[in-house]
């Protein structure tokens, strides 16, 4: 559990406490995340003392912790949203509501999803670089607990200036794409916030990343850029150019900043992806079959 996300603890306790008891599941052993540590020792403590299904109650950054400490082990996750984003929740249709989310996590179906890695770090839903990393940093933890996520069309605008870099992309070892770009984003899942889905045909599932080079030029070009992301259009648009890979290379001039999950990670000149089939049991909702 993140500490920061929620906003009565006690009752927080009590409320998980008495539904998980409503399924005949014991009291739980409750593990809260640090500045230092945000889920990743928690996670792998859970497993260690015998746990047999790990909630993450918080944000995405909690989330991706809690998936980074559960790789590759045979503990399934299970997701109490509490952050502003919440996108592998969202992207999945995963229940937001207390009871109904931990009803999913002690009834529902387990399935195994993908996780992307950035340079050895996992990610659940998205890593990029350029834009999207400069529009996280620029955005406030107390701005978004006040307006949600309406808080990153500030941190975007911010940035809507900013110079765009040469990007080196080089795919499964084959193809090898240079471009001045503005952002590159690399996803598990396809949706943001608000809905807006930059990736439409990305699946968790599918044992491939997507990838999308964003490269408007001109204030027209960013007209066409939103209007090809708002229609999803399946058309080729050198401003905004879709591709898919199980693994990437990406060398960039000059160094710009790195997210993951949309945490900002650095500056770097370079950043290796690859997915992960499979890494990550996950507690969806079980689906109605007549």
């Amino acid at each position: 559990m993140n500490p920061t996300k929620v906003s009565e603890l006690d009752r927080h306790r009590a409320e998980v406490t008495a539904e998980l008891a409503r399924h005949g599941w014991a009291e739980p052993l409750w593990l809260e995340t640090t500045a230092e540590d945000p889920g990743v020792g928690m996670a792998k403590q859970a497993v260690s003392e015998g746990a047999e299904l790990v909630f993450a109650s918080g944000g995405d950054g909690t989330v991706r912790a809690c998936a980074e400490g559960l790789m590759g082990t045979q503990v399934p996750m299970a997701i109490l949203p509490a952050g502003t984003g919440n996108l592998l929740a969202r992207n999945l249709k995963l229940p937001t509501a207390l009871e109904d989310a931990v009803r999913t996590g002690v009834e529902g179906e387990t399935r195994a999803l993908d996780l992307g890695m950035i340079d050895g770090r996992p990610f659940t839903v998205m890593a990029g670089i350029g834009l999207d990393a400069s529009m996280a940093d620029s955005t406030s933890d107390g701005v978004k607990a006040k307006i949600g996520w309406l808080a990153y069309v500030g941190g975007l605008v911010k940035h809507l200036g900013d110079h765009p870099f040469q990007v080196t992309l080089c795919l499964d070892g084959r193809t090898t794409i240079r471009r001045r770009a503005m952002m590159v984003l690399i996803g598990n899942v396809g949706q943001l916030q608000g809905g807006l889905r930059l990736l439409p045909d990305a699946e968790p599932d599918d044992g491939r990343l997507d990838i999308l080079i964003l490269a408007p030029r001109t204030p027209m070009d960013w007209l066409r850029v939103v209007g090809h992301v708002m229609t999803r259009s399946q058309r080729y648009d050198r401003r905004a150019e879709r591709y898919t890979a199980e693994r990437a290379k990406i060398d960039v001039e000059p160094a710009v900043l790195h997210e993951c999950d949309g945490d900002p990670i650095g500056l770097g000149s370079s950043m290796s992806i690859e997915t992960r089939p499979g890494a990550l049991l996950l507690r969806t909702p079980r689906e109605k079959r007549g």
